[in-house]
């Protein structure tokens, strides 16, 4: 048996005015064949999952496409073109296939209409492509906005259970375990989806504390049931301005759509019943400070709204300037700023310099921090993750990197890449120890739990403004649906 595997991962932010572009993915990861074999294997993600559930039952994985590249604006309408272009040539150029194993993250968007779908659209083709009689077997993001025509396309389709992510591979394995079923004729997948009117606050989407974990247990309890084959929380992602943005639910059933549509709608009743419970707290950056003071020990400000996972710029400023000004604080931030890391690496180890750094990408994460600071060290910007984090990867680059100091105590990193703080790496990595610091600053919402909660006394979420904060009635939406909680109340 012949399984073709396609991924095309990438979260499209519609509110970073600069689009994202076929250079981007090249950069990260445009690959087939070989290439996306050995890529896929070396990590700890689905890919991997697919592959090793794969060649366990002596089928062949038949990788034909792979593309990624981390968060960023929408994907301009010809590089959407492009990605098509290269993916279903490759997918013509696999020849006959038994079944496909599809990774889409759901969150990718295209500009203009006929891409804003960009996921539903290409699986929609590979379902026109292969015939309704080769099964596509389909795993996303938590972090996905589901479409109808995502759904149709698909026998079935897996979400993660965690978020942060921490069961991708589990995730890769239980698609290819499906599909094994599936051609043996074992199971017959058949699938359904609710779509209430309500997006969660992204702040309430860690999976394993309330509210969402009473409604994961409600999940796992329908999911035991006889003739379920597998159901999904799909949390959504409110960054794309698209029809579909909000939380959706999705129960896969052996041959029984009206079970699998039963269930769907109960986990969309529970939602709507608790919806308050997913609302944002809303913590600013002063009172988050305040509540780091308190404790003894260190303590991660997560700043949303500059959320390196979301798409944003990853040089929000908000929460530095708060320090800098309260001043005699053990703290530490990371800034991607190419330009201060040159001017502080020209200056040298032990040299004083007056710098200009971060809030430069856009007007949205605060304006630079201007202040003269002492070069700490320099690094190449790159370490190994042994352990499963948010993602799956095990490789990160922050590029040439910089440590400087205040004379205040607030210690920057300053990258030449973007890297999302998912791994302690970002600060051992650079001889830095987090029990040296009051407060740490993390870039993200979830995505960087297992890292920091291990090291922390407590991790504050603050509603920092940006292109990724969690006050969502802050953007100007042109294509959501309507009404919407929290936009709209529902009666």
């Amino acid at each position: 048996m012949r399984i073709g595997m396609i991924s095309l991962i990438h979260e499209s932010n519609a509110f970073i005015q600069t689009p994202t572009t076929l250079e981007m993915f090249q950069r990260e990861g445009l690959l087939s064949g070989k290439e996306m074999y050995e890529l896929g294997s070396s990590e700890l993600g689905e890919v991997k999952g697919f592959i090793d559930g794969l060649e366990a039952a002596g089928f062949e994985p038949v990788p034909i496409f792979f593309a990624r590249t981390p968060p960023s604006g929408a994907i301009a309408g010809s590089t959407c073109e492009q990605l098509m272009e290269t993916m279903f040539d490759n997918l013509k150029r696999a020849g006959e296939l038994d079944g496909v194993l599809a990774n889409p993250h759901g969150a990718n968007m295209g500009t203009g209409d006929e891409y804003r779908d960009l996921d539903g659209h290409w699986l929609t083709r590979v379902r026109t492509t292969v015939g309704r009689d080769v099964p596509i077997i389909c795993v996303v993001d938590p972090h996905c906005n589901l479409s109808p025509r995502m759904v149709d396309a698909c026998n079935a389709t897996i979400a993660y259970r965690t978020n942060p992510h921490l069961d991708q591979m589990q995730r890769g394995r239980e698609g290819a375990d499906l599909m094994i079923r599936t051609l043996r004729r074992e199971v017959t997948p058949v699938q359904a989806a609710s779509f209430p009117p309500l997006a969660i606050n992204i702040e309430k989407q860690r999976t394993d504390a309330e509210p969402c974990r009473s409604m994961y247990q409600l999940a796992g309890e329908l999911a035991g049931q006889s003739g379920v084959l597998s159901n999904s929380i799909v949390l959504g992602y409110p960054y794309a301005d698209v029809e579909e943005m909000g939380t959706s639910f999705i129960t896969v059933t052996d041959n029984d759509p009206d079970l699998a549509r039963q269930h769907s709608n109960r986990l969309a009743e529970y939602l709507m019943d608790h919806r308050q419970d997913f609302a944002g707290d809303f913590i600013g950056v002063a009172e988050a400070v305040d509540l780091a003071l308190q404790e003894n020990g260190p303590v991660c400000l997560l700043d949303m709204g500059d959320n390196i996972g979301g798409g944003s710029t990853a040089d929000g400023t908000f929460i530095a300037h708060e320090l800098l000004q309260r001043g005699n604080i053990r703290g530490f931030v990371r800034l991607y700023d190419p330009e201060s890391m040159r001017q502080a690496e020209r200056a040298g180890i032990g040299a004083k310099t007056k710098l200009r750094m971060g809030g430069k990408i856009d007007d949205q994460h605060g304006s630079p921090l201007e202040t003269e600071v002492i070069v700490k060290s320099l690094h190449d910007g790159r370490f190994t993750e042994s352990e499963i984090r948010h993602g799956g990867r095990t490789r990160y680059d922050m590029g040439q990197t910089a440590i400087v100091e205040t004379n205040t105590g607030l210690t920057i990193s300053l990258t030449s890449k973007s890297c999302g703080p998912v791994s302690i790496g970002v600060m051992t990595s650079c001889g830095l120890k987090p029990e040296d610091f009051q407060i740490i600053v993390a870039k993200g919402v979830h995505s960087p739990v297992p890292a920091f909660e291990p090291v922390c006394v407590k991790l504050v979420r603050v509603n920092t403004p940006g292109s990724t904060t969690a006050d969502v009635n802050s953007f100007n939406y042109q294509h959501r649906r309507r009404p919407l909680h929290p936009f709209e109340e529902i009666q």
